[in-house]
């Protein structure tokens, strides 16, 4: 842990150091820490930022996609000019102007059961910003198999959700024991989305991803958070861990090798 932070430090988070719950340990703590954002997008925007705003020290950020002007609308960390980049460059452009006291590692590419262990290696929390099923399913899994926790969130149209997936608590299968059939639920590409909804619910994965880097607070853990812009309300719904679930249950699986993650992602019984 750093046992210092310096003048500029002390100025850049002095609103952290003097809040009790945080202090210089706990900003030590942030500068010391590591995320892996998985997604760029939408969701992956808000949760960059504020990270890296904070002083967690290591941000990695995992896509394959290139910055479209129809991101613009509310994927914030990219501009204009940066139509046609990956979003992963992008991303890290916009780190490095924020923050010289973060590091940002692009991984340009999309992760998947092959090569999902190498990306989470050496990081301290997953913050699940994926747009498909797949993608959720697999960094799921392997977070589990790994000891590490992730922190979900999700949106569609005027709606989000959000929820914190300990190593010793439920997981997402517990919540959602398979994925729904292909094409069976439109993307934000077929049904729109407000531009300001994935700030909100970013924002709610960052603060959980910060709380998990300071251990403090009470988290998400075993309570599925949803909103509605719309009706501008908050619901939490507690869920808890499923005995037989094939993941996180008492049998559940040590290695994602032979699991089909295409259609339901489903984990056969062991």
């Amino acid at each position: 842990m750093s046992l210092s932070l310096d003048a500029d430090q002390l100025d850049r988070y002095s609103r952290h150091v003097i809040m009790d719950e945080v202090g210089p340990e706990g900003q030590g703590r942030l500068l010391d820490g590591s995320a892996l954002v998985v997604g760029a997008g939408g969701l992956g925007a808000p949760v960059i930022q504020y990270l890296a705003a904070a002083g967690v020290g290591r941000i990695g950020i995992v896509d394959d996609d290139v910055v479209e002007r129809s991101n613009l609308q509310r994927q914030v960390i990219h501009g204009d000019a940066d139509v046609g980049e990956p979003k992963v460059e992008s991303a890290a452009r916009y780190v490095d102007r924020l923050n010289p006291d973060v590091d940002a590692e692009t991984h340009e590419t999309r992760l998947d059961e092959g090569n999902v262990h190498d990306l989470l290696a050496g990081y301290d929390v997953v913050v699940d910003c994926a747009d498909n099923f797949r993608t959720r399913y697999v960094v799921n899994d392997a977070a589990r198999i790994e000891g590490l926790p992730v922190v979900h969130g999700a949106i569609y149209k005027f709606e989000g959700q959000a929820t914190t997936l300990a190593p010793d608590g439920p997981c997402y299968r517990c919540l959602f024991p398979e994925a729904p059939e292909p094409g069976t639920v439109p993307d934000c590409a077929t049904t729109g989305v407000l531009g300001v909804l994935p700030g909100t619910v970013g924002c709610i994965q960052a603060t959980e991803a910060i709380k998990l880097l300071l251990d403090a607070g009470e988290r998400l853990e075993g309570r599925l958070l949803f909103y509605d812009a719309m009706d501008m309300s908050f619901e939490t719904v507690p869920y808890q861990r499923n005995p037989d679930c094939p993941v996180c249950g008492a049998d559940g699986i040590e290695s994602i090798e032979g699991i089909d993650y295409s259609g339901g992602c489903r984990v056969d019984a062991q």
